[in-house]
């Protein structure tokens, strides 16, 4: 849950208490006039139609030349000029007619500018992407490190900037920015890795790479890590060359260049140096310099289930408190000031002085620790109410809003696609629509008040403003999410004053003062515990399947009216707003039916069948790295997402891309019955013979056969020789899954069971060159093959004459880098759903053609 990532009166009472609570309508308005409506709204209009706009361009499949959205934009800002020239508004109708054509006017001016703007802007980024031939290439580059290097168990990952490039001697172009990983040579094992030199931001390298476009895994809910990179300016990712055929890594010295990010680094150094305990070290690394990747896998699950890890990132309420800090200890040193140098206050009072120091150190801060979005949106508000009050101006707080939010998306369009994002503005919106802020900003600034009475009023508007977020933002959650923590109005109310007043102070203080590190980690490891605890309570963490968003959407309206300042009567209409999605559920095959979702986990298998009633998953992906699997990444969380609990958990073999996510999914699947190739106890093992039948759809286990295990369960076979073969079938059709099983294996199958059909088939081994036999392809006559591979795998899956064995025989195919996740239905065995073409975006892998969308 997040909560209080938002800038509202509470977080800068001095700077809000000028601000209007609600809107107040024009003068204009109230008297009927027309003119002064027109003048003074037709720019909000712009605004909201630009914001519109935008969110339509991102959701392209596909991008125009850029040479159109150009002339979308000049014509949206030539409609915007005509709509404020004052020659032309005398022109208009009068009354209602004139104003209906001024708002249509301004709409359509904003729309395209929105439009047109950022898609231009996307157009310019696509041009710079990597050349096809480069990819997999040796390409020898010079530039330097822009930012703080991410360290992690197989080596760390950088951003690097190009200055120039080359390829057998001869320039090529790049994408400006590349994201590069510099691995340990002993991979897995980092004690075995040689000394290398430290990685500055700022530092010129000159390196041997070997790049690839983006791409990332396409998931039902997943991560959709093509739209961050393209966020990021990154064009493509890639590693360095360290083998004895590549040139050596050359350290060009220092470039002056990124000393932000430089400076970012040397205090994360400092800390990591400082504490000895290395979850703190993470967490403080996180709250100071905005390195969120310092913060373990472990710390963000106990942080994301007691609803606090809002208060991880730098979120509004860090900045907003660190500027009122900020503008007491200006506005102090400017009154002693008047002593040396009276005049100083006369041009510039205490007040504003204090508002503009706190401002400027504000957005200092915000840089210092990465320019997120909420710090994005809490310095842009700041710096929106400081030249109102400069002005000596009052406006409505919904202008403010959205004058931040255009102001973000201005700076980065794709933000809008963050959730953080939605959490962060929607969040402000409530708590100013509800008054949340201004009842803590009143009870804060009691004068006159003893300071125990103060300090329960405090108390109380703390509660009742967590109480407020908690109980509006829990349907967001849900959206973006799948989740909701039951604990967590608790846990912020012990957590945030403890982050916000205490840790992250000592944090920033601890900069000048080393030892004050030591302090806040000691603090921070008792928060840890006492979060821990209320994470073991029963029911701690909701998990609900994300339901469509226009359902989704009326729970956050009911969410909305809930909190808001209106009559008990609309306020629970939002309970009948709520309630349709706590019972939504998504829809199941019709019994006798089966699905078969082949999930997008890279180079590796992990396949969940379903029925009507039951559930199987087939694999449990990839290991990524020791700290990595497809399992905590990519199933545990589509899982959630979907509301799957399988019954039971089917390993086809050990090797890690199979079983590589095992250890995450008996963590969260304790209910579910597992069986493999290589598990000692007989109970759990798979074998020829075995059969069950789940809602009229049977299953049933082909190989291996029981004289392939040894006396103690240890398979007598290779390790992709003993995967277990599942046949899935219904009256009508059915599915094959072969693990890696090798030729000689299909060959045995398929002589032993002459009758046997599939409609569907996964591919054995990745399409490799040892499977899928013609002897297989020629009995099982399947009309549809999934190919699960990796992106440019190193071993070339699916291989070239296998493919061409299905063309030969008229099969249709797909392979999961191109389509990402694979859904095929028992209902309707002739369609076969790929993720990538049902949700497609233009930043998105565009390598899906007809062949490899399976035409014979």
């Amino acid at each position: 849950m997040t909560h209080l990532v938002q800038m509202d009166r509470n977080e800068f009472p001095a700077f809000f208490a000028d601000a209007d609570p609600l809107p107040a309508a024009p003068s204009s308005v109230r008297s009927g006039g027309g003119g002064d409506l027109n003048m003074r709204h037709a720019g909000v209009v712009v605004l909201l139609a630009w914001v519109l706009g935008l969110g339509l361009q991102l959701y392209q499949p596909a991008l125009w030349p850029r040479g159109v959205y150009l002339a979308l934009l000049a014509l949206g800002l030539l409609l915007a000029a005509a709509a404020q020239l004052s020659r032309w508004r005398c022109c208009l109708p009068a009354g209602p007619a004139g104003h209906a054509l001024l708002v249509a006017v301004a709409l359509l001016a904003g729309a395209l500018s929105g439009f047109g703007l950022t898609g231009a802007r996307a157009a310019h980024f696509a041009a710079q992407a990597l050349q096809p031939q480069l990819q997999g290439q040796d390409v020898l580059v010079i530039g330097r490190i822009a930012s703080l290097p991410q360290r992690g168990a197989l080596g760390e990952r950088f951003i690097f900037r190009v200055e120039s490039a080359f390829l057998d001697g001869a320039a090529v172009p790049l994408p400006q920015r590349l994201q590069l990983n510099w691995y340990h040579s002993g991979r897995f094992d980092a004690a075995a890795t040689p000394a290398r030199p430290k990685l500055v931001a700022g530092d010129r390298w000159r390196l041997s790479v070997r790049l690839r476009s983006p791409h990332g895994n396409a998931n039902p809910h997943g991560f959709d890590r093509e739209r961050w990179l393209w966020e990021q300016g990154i064009g493509a990712s890639g590693y360095v060359r360290l083998g004895p055929r590549s040139a050596a890594p050359q350290h060009l010295g220092a470039s002056g260049w990124h000393p932000l990010q430089q400076a970012r680094q040397q205090v994360a150094d400092r800390i990591e140096a400082r504490v000895a305990e290395v979850r703190s070290a993470g967490v403080l690394a996180a709250l100071v310099v905005g390195d969120q990747s310092a913060i373990e896998r472990a710390d963000w699950e106990l942080f994301r289930d007691t609803g606090v890890a809002h208060l991880m990132s730098i979120s509004g309420l860090h900045v907003t408190m660190f500027a009122w800090f900020a503008s007491l200890l200006i506005g102090a040193l400017w009154r002693r000031l008047a002593f040396v140098w009276p005049q100083a206050l006369l041009a510039l009072p205490v007040p504003l002085a204090g508002a503009l120091g706190g401002l400027a150190l504000a957005a200092a801060y915000a840089l210092f620790s990465g320019w997120g979005v909420p710090a994005q949106r809490t310095v842009i508000m700041l710096a929106v109410v400081v030249a109102l009050r400069l002005s000596v101006r009052h406006w409505p707080w919904p202008l403010v809003w959205l004058l931040a939010m255009a102001a973000v998306l201005l700076l980065d369009p794709w933000a809008l696609l963050q959730p953080g994002f939605w959490l962060s503005f929607v969040a402000v919106g409530i708590l100013f629509a509800s008054d949340a802020g201004q009842r803590w900003a009143h009870a804060s600034a009691s004068l006159g008040v003893p300071l125990i009475l103060r300090a329960w009023h405090a108390a109380r508007a703390l509660l009742h403003t967590q109480a407020v977020m908690t109980v509006a933002l829990a349907p967001l959650t849900l959206l973006l999410f799948g989740q909701f923590s039951l604990v967590g109005l608790l846990a912020n109310l012990f957590a945030v004053p403890l982050v916000t007043l205490l840790i992250t102070p000592l944090g920033l203080l601890g900069v000048l003062f080393a030892p004050l590190w030591d302090a806040a980690a000691l603090v921070l490891q008792a928060m840890s515990a006492v979060l821990a605890w209320m994470a073991h309570w029963p029911w701690a963490t909701v998990w609900r399947p994300i339901p469509p968003w226009p359902l989704a959407l009326g729970a956050v309206l009911g969410g909305v009216l809930l909190v808001l300042r209106l009559p008990w009567a609309l306020r629970s209409a939002g309970l009948l707003l709520l309630w349709p999605v706590l019972l939504w559920a998504p829809a199941r095959p019709a019994p006798g039916e089966f699905e078969v979702l082949a999930i997008d986990v890279g180079q590796g298998s992990a396949v969940l069948l379903r029925t009507a009633q039951h559930s199987l998953l087939y694999d449990t992906g990839p290991r990524f790295s020791p700290e990595s699997d497809a399992g905590q990444r990519v199933i545990v969380p589509l899982l959630r997402a979907l509301g799957e609990r399988p019954d039971l958990v089917l390993v086809s073999h050990r090797d890690s891309d199979h079983a590589g996510g095992m250890a995450a999914l008996r963590a969260e699947l304790p209910q579910a019955r597992w069986l493999s190739s290589f598990d000692a106890d007989p109970a759990q093992r798979c074998q020829a013979g075995q059969r069950w039948r789940w809602d009229g759809v049977d299953f049933e286990l082909l190989h291996p056969q029981a004289y392939h295990y040894g006396p103690d369960g240890t398979g007598l076979l290779r390790s992709n020789a003993m995967s277990c073969v599942l046949r899935v079938s219904n009256a009508q059709h059915s599915a094959w899954l072969s693990g890696d099983i090798y030729a000689q294996q299909e060959t045995r199958l398929a002589l032993a069971r002459p009758e046997l059909r599939a409609t569907l088939m996964l591919a054995p081994h990745h399409g490799s060159r040892t499977s899928s036999s013609p002897v297989l392809l020629n009995t099982l006559q399947p009309q549809w093959v999934i190919v699960q591979s990796g992106f440019r795998n190193r071993f070339n899956h699916p291989a070239p004459e296998v493919l061409a064995r299905y063309r030969q025989r008229g099969i249709r195919w797909v392979n999961t880098p191109d389509c990402g996740a694979a859904t095929w239905r028992s209902a309707a065995p002739e369609a076969m759903h790929c993720q990538r073409q049902a949700q497609r975006r233009y930043w998105q892998h565009q390598g899906l053609d007809t062949e490899t969308a399976g035409s014979p």
